[in-house]
């Protein structure tokens, strides 16, 4: 798992802020805090977690307009990978600022 090099990134945040207004299928419209971005090779992702505390990743990508958006991340194995890369990058800090 930690031989992928995650580089934190600014995408999502320098052009919507850290504060996201995201709409489900159903179009309930819900706030999420933008946690974190990061690459992982060629695909970025972002760390939201909702007014309820749950946190989710999603996949940050390209519109018509090449502007960024998200998407939801289908693939389990995919979003799990992810994950557990920005997990070991947020618990290695935890346990520096600790020291």
């Amino acid at each position: 798992m930690s031989e992928q090099k995650l580089q934190f990134i600014d995408r999502i945040s320098s052009a919507f802020g850290t504060s996201l207004e995201m709409t489900d299928e159903q179009g309930t419209s819900r706030i999420f805090d933008l946690l974190a971005e990061f690459q992982i090779e060629a695909k970025a992702y972002a760390v939201v977690q909702d007014e309820d505390g749950e946190i989710d990743v999603l996949r940050i990508t390209d519109n018509a307009q090449g502007e960024p958006q998200l998407e939801t991340i289908e693939d389990d194995e995919e979003w799990e990978n992810a994950m557990e890369l920005y997990d070991e990058v947020a618990f290695s800090d935890e346990l520096e600022e600790e020291k």
